[in-house]
């Protein structure tokens, strides 16, 4: 099974987000007083889009969202 679909998997069991490591790349360059906020709409942009995997391409679709 590819891990990304086991990610997805447990996530959807749990009901937790899951971060992939390259997500986390991209938010940890966003400033460090800012970031906390960011992680927030970027979850909540997740939930709203009903996925557990929070990717690059979700990090990069809340910035133009959010006009970051």
């Amino acid at each position: 099974m590819h891990p990304e679909f086991s990610h997805t998997r447990i996530a959807g069991i749990t009901g937790e987000l899951v971060w992939t490591p390259e997500a986390l790349v991209k938010l940890r360059k966003i400033p460090y007083f800012v970031r906390s906020q960011a992680r927030l709409r970027i979850e909540e942009l997740a939930r709203a889009s009903e996925v557990d995997l929070i990717t690059v391409e979700l990090v990069q679709k809340a910035r133009l969202e959010f006009g970051q």
